[in-house]
Order: C-alpha cells, then sequence, then structure tokens
C-alpha cells in the first residue's frame, strides 16, 4: 500500500449564487480533509483552511464568502467567513455557543440561520446578519437540523428526529411558529424535509413523505399547508432538490446499490428520467439553465464529477486501477431475497486450474440506515488487491430496497443482520465462490457491532474478525454515547435498559463475549462520542476474562475523523491481521462471478 492517502469526499462543490464560477469544496490536504476554493474560469484553487484534525463543513454564500465550521476533537465549534479570495477570518455569528453543527444556510441579502446542538443536548436555531450577534428564535429538546430558509429570510425549517412530536418546525425569523408538520411516529407516514424554493415569493418548503410501501414527494405553503404529490411515487429511498430557476425538482433515487435521476415538474405532473452512466451518484445537483453537476462512481472507478454544460470542476489526479471483477448476486431468504455486491481478485496468469476460492471478507456497511452501493471503496480496493474477495451484503434494515425492507431492523435489533449475512456465507460457499474455511468479517461502527455480534452469535462460521469503533455493551454504550443516540436506543429497543434489560442484554455482543472463538482485532479511539471508548474497553474485558484471542488498537481520533493517517493505519493494521489469521490468498484462486439472475423488480 502506498504511503499517500486521499480523502474522497462524496460531495459536489458548493456553488456561489451570486456567480456560480466561484465554488468550494473540501479536499484533500496531505491526507487530510480541508476547505478550498475553486475558480472555474481560471481553474485555480487556494488552500482556506489548515486544521491538525482536518475541517469537512463548508458553505459559500451569494456574496462568495467562505464559510467553514471550526471544531474541536469532540466535534463542537464555532462557524467563520472569510472572502473567496482571501483575507481577514471573522466569526461568523459571534456570541453563538459553541456546539455541534446541524446546519447553515446563508440568505442573498446576508440572512444566516444556523442550527447548534449544545454538550447538555437539544437543538438551537439562531438567526442573525453575518458577522454580527444572533438571536435564539427556536430551542427544541431533541435533535434537529436546520432544513432550509426562504430567500427573503422570514420562514426558516428546522426538521427534528425520528420520536419528535413534530418531523418539521416552521418558524419566522422573529420565533412565531408557522407550522408544525406531523412527527415521524405520525400513522399518516414520516417526513424528511429538504428546503425552500430558492425563487423569491414563492415560500414553498420539499419535503419527502415516507409511507408504507414507498415514497412520495410534498410540498407545504402558508397557504396550501401540507401536499403530498401521490402522482409522483417512488418504491425505494430517494432525495430531491429544487432547480435554481425554476418550480422543477431533481429526484436522486438510491435503487438496489446504483442511482438513478428523475427531473419532476410538481406544476405539469410530469417525471423525466435523466441518463446518467450505471453505477453510483454520490450527490447531483441542479444549476442554473437546466445543468446539472453530479459525482460518479462505481466499484470499479473512484468518484469523479461531471456536468451537462461544460463548467469546468476540480477533478481528481490520475486515479488508481481498482483491481478485480465485480459484480452481483441474489440470496434467497424466507424474508425476501438478499442482494450482494461481490468483488473477486484477479487470477494470476501463472495459476493452476481448479484452485480454491479466495478467502473471502463480509465488508458490512454502517448506518444502519445506510447502504453498500456500486461504488469505490478505498478498503474494498485494498482487500481486492491482496488477494480477497469482498462481499458487501444490503442485509435487513439497509436503505435502497423500500421502506418494508429498512424498517425490518426493528424486528430484533442486529439478529435479523446477523442472519442476512450468515446466508449469504452459506450461498458464497454452495456456489463455489467462497470457501468456508476462510471467511472474515469486517466492519466500522454499525458494521463493527454487527462483526462482534456475528461472531459471538455465529462462531462456528467465521474464522477472523476487524471490528473498528463498534457498540460492544448496549448498555454501557446507551449510557455514554449522545442524547441523540439514547433516544435511538430508546425507539429501537422500546425502553431504556432500566425499562427492558433484556432485549439489550440480547442485541449486546458483550452477551456473547466468551462464545468468541475467531481471533478479532478491535479498534477504539478515546474521542469517540457515538461509540464512547468505555463500552469498548468493557468488552475487550470479557473477551480477556475469557481467553478469547484478540488484538486492540487505539486511535486518538472522534468517530468521524478528517485525517487520512488514521484510515492508512487502520488499514495496514487489518491487513495485516487477516494475513496472519487467514489462508494466504492462492494464486490463480477462481474469480468467475456468478451468473447474474434477474433482482427483485421492487420489494
Amino acid at each position: 500500500m502506498a504511503d499517500t492517502f486521499k480523502v474522497f469526499l462524496s460531495a459536489l462543490p458548493h456553488v456561489c449564487p451570486g456567480d456560480p464560477r466561484r465554488m468550494v469544496l473540501t479536499a484533500d490536504a496531505d491526507g487530510r480533509c480541508e476547505v478550498f476554493t475553486w475558480n472555474a474560469a481560471t481553474r485555480t484553487t487556494r488552500q482556506v483552511t489548515d486544521r491538525p484534525q482536518g475541517t469537512v463543513h463548508c458553505a459559500v454564500d451569494a456574496d462568495a464568502y467562505v464559510w467553514w465550521f471550526d471544531e474541536d476533537p469532540h466535534g463542537r465549534g464555532h462557524w467563520w467567513f472569510q472572502p473567496f479570495d482571501g483575507g481577514c477570518r471573522l466569526p461568523g455569528l459571534p456570541g453563538a455557543p459553541a456546539g455541534l453543527q446541524r446546519g447553515l444556510a446563508v440568505t442573498a441579502c446576508g440572512t444566516v440561520a444556523a442550527a447548534l446542538a449544545p454538550p447538555h443536548g437539544g437543538t438551537r436555531l439562531l438567526v442573525g446578519r453575518r458577522g454580527r450577534v444572533p438571536r435564539e428564535i427556536l430551542r427544541v429538546p431533541g435533535e434537529g437540523r436546520l432544513a432550509g430558509i426562504t430567500p427573503e429570510g422570514d420562514l426558516v425549517a428546522l426538521a427534528t428526529a425520528a420520536g419528535a412530536d413534530a418531523a418539521v418546525t416552521v418558524v419566522t425569523s422573529t420565533g412565531r411558529v408557522a407550522a408544525r408538520l406531523p412527527g415521524n411516529d405520525d400513522p399518516a407516514g414520516r417526513l424528511w424535509c429538504r428546503d425552500f424554493s430558492p425563487r423569491p415569493g414563492r415560500r414553498e418548503l420539499l419535503l419527502v413523505h415516507e409511507l408504507e410501501d414507498g415514497y412520495r414527494l410534498a410540498t407545504w405553503t402558508p397557504r396550501r399547508g401540507l401536499v403530498t404529490h401521490a402522482w409522483c411515487a417512488f418504491d425505494t429511498e430517494i432525495t430531491a432538490g429544487w432547480y435554481p430557476d425554476g418550480d422543477d425538482v431533481l429526484v436522486r433515487q438510491e435503487r438496489h446499490g446504483r442511482s438513478l435521476l428523475h427531473r419532476v415538474s410538481l406544476r405539469a405532473r410530469t417525471r423525466t428520467v435523466v441518463p446518467t452512466p450505471p453505477g453510483t451518484l454520490l450527490d447531483a445537483a441542479p444549476r442554473a439553465g437546466g445543468a446539472l453537476h453530479y459525482l460518479w462512481t462505481d466499484t470499479a472507478h473512484p468518484p469523479v464529477p461531471r456536468t451537462t454544460d461544460g463548467t469546468a470542476l476540480p477533478t481528481p489526479g490520475l486515479l488508481p486501477r481498482v483491481p478485480g471483477r465485480h459484480t452481483e448476486l441474489w440470496t434467497p431468504t424466507p424474508h425476501g431475497p438478499v442482494h450482494t455486491l461481490l468483488s473477486l481478485p484477479d487470477p494470476a496468469d501463472d495459476g493452476p486450474r481448479g484452485a480454491a476460492a479466495p478467502p473471502t471478507v463480509f465488508a458490512v456497511h454502517g448506518g444502519p440506515a445506510d447502504h453498500d452501493r456500486d461504488a469505490y471503496d478505498a478498503t474494498v480496493h485494498s482487500l481486492v488487491a491482496s488477494g480477497y474477495a469482498v462481499a458487501r451484503v444490503n442485509y435487513r434494515g439497509s436503505t435502497g430496497y423500500g421502506p418494508r425492507w429498512r424498517r425490518a431492523l426493528e424486528a430484533g435489533v442486529g439478529h435479523p443482520q446477523v442472519d442476512d449475512l450468515a446466508a449469504v456465507r452459506a450461498d458464497l460457499v454452495r456456489r463455489g465462490l467462497a470457501d468456508a474455511r476462510a471467511t472474515a468479517l469486517w466492519g466500522v461502527s454499525w458494521g463493527a457491532y454487527l462483526v462482534l455480534l456475528a461472531l459471538g452469535t455465529r462462531p462456528d462460521l467465521w474464522q477472523a474478525g476487524v471490528a473498528v469503533k463498534p457498540v460492544a455493551d448496549w448498555v454501557t454504550a446507551h449510557r455514554t454515547t449522545t442524547p441523540a443516540l439514547r433516544a435511538l436506543d430508546v425507539r429501537w429497543f422500546g425502553g431504556t435498559p432500566d425499562e427492558v434489560p433484556e432485549r439489550y442484554a440480547r442485541s449486546s455482543p458483550l452477551t456473547f463475549a466468551a462464545d468468541v472463538r475467531a481471533p478479532l482485532l478491535v479498534v477504539g479511539a478515546d474521542k469517540d462520542a457515538k461509540c464512547p471508548p468505555e463500552q469498548i474497553r468493557s468488552y475487550l474485558d470479557a473477551l480477556t476474562r475469557a481467553g478469547v484471542p484478540h488484538e486492540r488498537m487505539w486511535l486518538d481520533t472522534g468517530h468521524d475523523g478528517y485525517d487520512g493517517a488514521a484510515h492508512v493505519a487502520v488499514l495496514r493494521r487489518a491487513l495485516t491481521f487477516l494475513r496472519t489469521h487467514l489462508p494466504a490468498p492462492a494464486p490463480g484462486a477462481p474469480s468467475r462471478p456468478p451468473a447474474r439472475p434477474g433482482g427483485p423488480r421492487s420489494r
């Protein structure tokens, strides 16, 4: 593996509304994410930030001021801004309390709205002028996210987490509540807030309405209230955004590990597919005049930005060749077919015929409200280049397969997902694509949690495991994590550990630590607020008491690090660990992709 590491991010540059040639983005700076400007007219860049732990949150307003969030190792900080071409850096909202950033919006007239989560919990919505002391116009007890501001700055929308009384609260700039849209537990379905129309005078808020069987676009206006556009339905998860100079909407749909784009006219009630290459669109943004910018990738190609109007976008340098053969398969189960993206190593030219299948690593995605995509993944790249096959399973609870599949997570936290991993493993072994004596698990965050749970509840199936920043002890994690995640625990389990202790115990890897047989590498982070170090240490102590062979590695980071050096360190340690505990990949191991049966059209 090379000593350098490029930090790939899944977002397009932010475009200045007043001058679309001026853009702001995050990009690699010596292995860290930092903020840069990009001038499309001159094709020049300027590095704006230079922080030891990197910077990832940024924006640009209509006056071409560059904004960034200066946060501490725990994620708390303040917004700052600076002229596009450089100059004095100034506090964006002087006097605002430090907190976790939950969104920023700046109107063309310089009105700023920001949401912050203070250390003690809750969310505060602030409004003010750029560079001036803001005023608080709303405070909610749970987790919130700024969802938009009207061009005039007179209405602001705050989206709240599942379980809140209102999914979206719309307030005036003076703090008067204009509307509370139904809560995310409402029988009529959940609402996901997108943004206000950028056209002056429209005061129209775009939303996604999740129903039992799919998703619909919805809008809210002060005059008509909430309207769901039933004619515009999608069977899997979508996100949406307004075109900047019209009433049309660009919808990006995630379906079976790939992306589709649709242009929707809410006025004419029409919907057309926007042609894009097969693969994944990590980001897509409509531009003035009907143009489109998008960030495309597939498993064999790192992300590259593309445009339909010829605008020059910053592009990465020489992209690496991604080795291997990349395909997919569907595994039938009693609960429905499970979709897997499978990457197989290139066969050696001089390899023997009939060689055993290569050792297989199940790269378990996190979230859990996420899914593995037909998209470039640096870990997959490294594993396949090292001779391993990689299986990425979109188990129950994953997005991209419809609301019923995603809600199956609540059928028993962790265990349905482990069942799906086991079913895909058996399918790969049956097809001769995996060796039953050489299968391992590798995951980060929620994916790492599933690694630990699978090793403890299905110990006969796996020969090694790598768990990076996992939930390892549900009870301790619940008591030491963030308020938002504690609320999510209560939603999943139906109560706190004191109220339903048996449910937490049944889903906790700590319960099954003594049953683990496979060697295990556990990576924790000392400043991790989401998967705190205390609960990882209690699990490691249980492994030690049970005599389970394991290695431990600690990072001086939080849960979400922006420093590539930490990623490289974990990657090196994990590859060395797998080399020690799995059979060495055989030269000439078969890389025959499975027959590709047609996947289900919908779920």
